[in-house]
């Protein structure tokens, strides 16, 4: 008698999970401008895979843009006006309440125990706007946790995101975001 594989499902937990956006600085006074980095941690999802391979894993993502918080140090002053030009004039955070992805297929290289490098192709909604996006992550398979870190890139023209400038455009940021994760997914029983 042969034996079915099962799946197995693993919940994101939100508190110690994160997703991190590091926007580049260009323009006149780049040298010398801020290149902010943000965090966001309300990062909810679940994993589903065979046990013993990530091969055919199926992820899903969500985000919630409204929790993203510069992660840098400035004043309180700057601080206040760069979170008001991210979620308003940027991420449009109440306009778009979510961001979402959904893997279509995943590709997996068994490391060694327990540790794999994944390929997560899949569609990745973010201000109205839906495209096809890979993920590279290195991956720790437990028997109750997973953990996965990596990152990926956008273009934020082609999530029909306004690109800012400041200080009468000499600080201007690029359009390229680069995007980091460190998940941690808990079993469900």
């Amino acid at each position: 008698m042969s034996q079915v594989a099962t799946t197995v499902c693993y919940q994101i937990d939100e508190g110690a999970s994160q997703f991190t956006v590091k926007a580049f600085a260009s323009g006149l006074i780049s040298v010398v401008a801020h290149s902010p980095t943000f965090a966001i941690r309300e990062v909810a999802g679940e994993i589903t895979f065979e046990p013993g391979t990530l091969a055919q894993a199926a992820v899903w993502v969500a985000i919630n843009p409204a929790g993203l918080q510069l992660k840098d140090e400035v004043s309180s002053e700057d601080r206040k006006i760069i979170d008001t030009v991210m979620h308003h004039e940027v991420l449009e955070s109440s306009k778009y309440p979510n961001i979402t992805f959904e893997s279509r297929r995943t590709a997996a290289t068994k490391l060694g125990e327990n540790l794999y490098r994944v390929s997560i192709v899949g569609d990745l909604s973010l201000h109205g706007v839906r495209r096809q996006v890979t993920l590279h992550a290195q991956t720790v398979v437990g028997e109750d946790t997973i953990r996965a870190i990596g990152d990926f890139t956008i273009l934020q023209t082609d999530f029909g995101m306004n690109i800012i400038s400041v200080a009468g455009s000499t600080l201007r940021l690029k359009d390229e975001l680069k995007l980091g994760f460190f998940i941690i997914a808990r079993r469900r029983v």
